[in-house]
């Protein structure tokens, strides 16, 4: 495929970095629009693709053109390329509360991919989950899928509504873990350890549950079970937990992170 992108920022280039790597698109017909001089001669040093401060100059002749900019400077680029994309071309954005009537409205464009993908992209472990206007053809969804699929793992939905609850699950969810990380690794200094000690045990632990809930098979409630004797450590700390109402605190940050994403795409 040829592809642009609008925006060569951390998500833009993890973007980028797993479309050349899967072989989705070749460097020559790859281009990337940013405004920074700094940032292009970067990504054209390390990529070996084009590079331009014109978004229009990058979008021309593309399969697919990847909106990868912040969402405050959504109106602007739209309004730019208003009039510049050909109605075949898959435009994918990954702007956090634009939704696809602001995209359709800005581009005056109807073939859109809005997707959420998350931070772990970047290492090509990412989660996205994405929706298609019904202009977007077979082919070109099986583009979207090998984009987004190359960061990672994707979810196709039926109904962009789900995408502010994707935003409030996997879009935020690095977040909270790496703030039980950070509040565990505290922990455990507190307890003796030294901070590279309990750095490393905890970087561990997370990564080896993670892994464990991926390769087992059984549900977080059975492995967290398994873990847990009676009478044994585990149950204690998890009496603490339970008696702080964890639980109830998750349930209401996703909520307030999915209201949040509501209110942004408003």
């Amino acid at each position: 495929m040829k592809i642009a992108f609008i925006g060569g920022g951390n998500m833009g280039e993890a973007m980028l970095a797993a479309v050349l790597a899967r072989k989705l698109a070749a460097a020559r017909d790859t281009c990337v629009s940013d405004v920074s001089d700094e940032r292009r001669d970067y990504l054209q040093e390390k990529y070996g693709v084009a590079v331009t401060a014109d978004n229009k100059v990058a979008v021309k002749d593309k399969d697919v053109v990847v909106l990868a900019v912040k969402p405050q400077q959504m109106p602007e680029v739209t309004a730019g390329l208003k009039g510049n994309l050909q109605p075949a071309q898959l435009v994918l954005s990954i702007a956090a509360g634009v939704t696809i009537a602001r995209l359709q409205a800005g581009l005056g464009h109807r073939c859109i991919v809005r997707a959420m993908p998350n931070t772990p992209a970047r290492i090509g472990l990412g989660m996205s989950g994405w929706v298609a206007t019904p202009e977007v053809t077979a082919a070109q969804q099986a583009m979207a899928r090998g984009v987004l699929g190359a960061m990672g793992r994707e979810i196709a939905f039926d109904d962009e509504r789900y995408l502010d609850m994707v935003t409030a699950v996997s879009g935020s969810g690095p977040a909270y873990l790496f703030l039980f990380a950070e509040a565990l690794t505290v922990a455990a200094v507190n307890t003796g350890l030294s901070e590279s000690d309990a750095e490393a045990l905890v970087l561990q632990t997370l990564l080896g549950a993670s892994e464990l809930m991926k390769e087992s098979g059984e549900t977080p409630a059975a492995l967290r079970r398994a873990v847990t004797s009676k009478g044994g450590t585990t149950e204690r700390a998890l009496e603490v937990f339970d008696k702080g109402g964890f639980r109830k605190l998750v349930k209401q940050a996703v909520a307030a992170a999915y209201k949040r994403a509501q209110e942004l795409g408003k």
